[in-house]
């Protein structure tokens, strides 16, 4: 092997910038030359790529989102896309493939390399936490210190008003970002897509603690909740118990923002264990962190098993 190709695909995710940079000063370190691929599978296709020297990625680790930037391709869904970018790799003699972002990035990536055979390495990038193989994935750490920190703010305003806040954060599929801001910012209940909400038991238990004299009640809302997002949860809520809230989505403002030290450290962990991944002949498949060591799971995996939030924070938010 004598050539990486790195490229970060779909939602951006705080912590990108570390694991680009670990691709490539890896690469560097072992000998081999580092490819950036500019605009994920679009610029894949298009050929807009070029050679990555160690100063190309130096100081941008503390930065959000991606030197590389992001985009989500049609054409690359479809065989003759993949045909191109296949040969792009090819003509430019580039052994093996990076892979950052989520789980539709490694159905691309595991599609790429059943049908051209390129050497691809996926590095699971989304603050939703939802991939499966891996404890963490880069820049879930950041999103929810993100979402805590407006969450606090939120909960001064509703203090001084005596107000219901319903509060909204990501997580179309997953509750990971709602369970833990739920619970490190004392939110009296949370709506997550893995579990049933019980809206009747959740105004009781707002009005309890209304009678015991709280003068804040916070919700927070995963977006993919089954009852619906935080405006339509405000309705239900106020329909059956007459309790009026006011509603906070904090929408993109999660994706943003410097990395966390975790984040910085888990990208760059991966990274260096994606190269690696690939000089020991392990591709195709994910790197991941799984008790703290460097684990690797064939891309399929990573969407065909469905991770699961922790059970005890699952009961610590219903009984606090």
């Amino acid at each position: 092997m004598r050539r990486i190709a790195v490229l970060s695909s779909g939602g951006d995710a705080p912590g990108m910038n570390a694991g680009i940079r670990a691709t490539v000063r890896a690469s560097l370190s072992r000998g081999l030359s580092a490819y950036g691929v500019y605009r994920g599978y679009e610029g894949l296709i298009d050929d807009n790529m070029r050679l990555l020297e160690s100063r190309d990625v130096s100081n941008i680790l503390q930065h959000g989102g991606t030197i590389l930037h992001s985009a989500r391709s049609d054409r690359f869904m479809t065989p003759e896309g993949r045909a191109a970018a296949a040969a792009n790799l090819a003509k430019r003699g580039i052994d093996g493939l990076v892979v950052l972002g989520g789980d539709g990035s490694f159905r691309g990536a595991h599609d790429l390399s059943v049908e051209h055979g390129v050497n691809v390495v996926g590095v699971p990038a989304t603050i939703d936490n939802d991939i499966w193989g891996s404890d963490f994935t880069i820049g879930y750490d950041t999103a929810v210190n993100t979402a805590l920190s407006a969450l606090d703010k939120v909960r001064d305003t509703a203090a001084a008003h005596d107000r219901l806040f319903i509060v909204e954060v990501m997580g179309r599929h997953a509750g990971f970002i709602a369970l833990e801001v739920a619970i490190g910012g004392g939110a009296e209940a949370v709506f997550i897509p893995e579990t049933p909400s019980d809206i009747p038991g959740i105004c009781d238990k707002v009005r309890e603690r209304v009678a015991l004299g709280r003068t804040s009640n916070i919700l927070v809302v995963a977006e993919g909740d089954e009852e619906g997002n935080a405006y339509a949860i405000a309705k239900k809520i106020e329909d059956l118990s007459g309790l009026k809230s006011r509603v906070t989505v904090l929408g993109h403002v999660q994706r943003g923002g410097s990395p966390t030290t975790s984040d910085r450290v888990l990208a760059t962990k991966l990274g260096w264990a994606a190269v690696d991944a690939l000089l020991e002949g392990n591709a195709p498949c994910m790197v991941g962190v799984e008790n703290g060591n460097i684990s690797h799971h064939y891309l399929p995996d990573t969407w065909q098993n469905k991770k699961q939030l922790d059970t005890l924070l699952l009961q610590i938010i219903q009984d606090i």
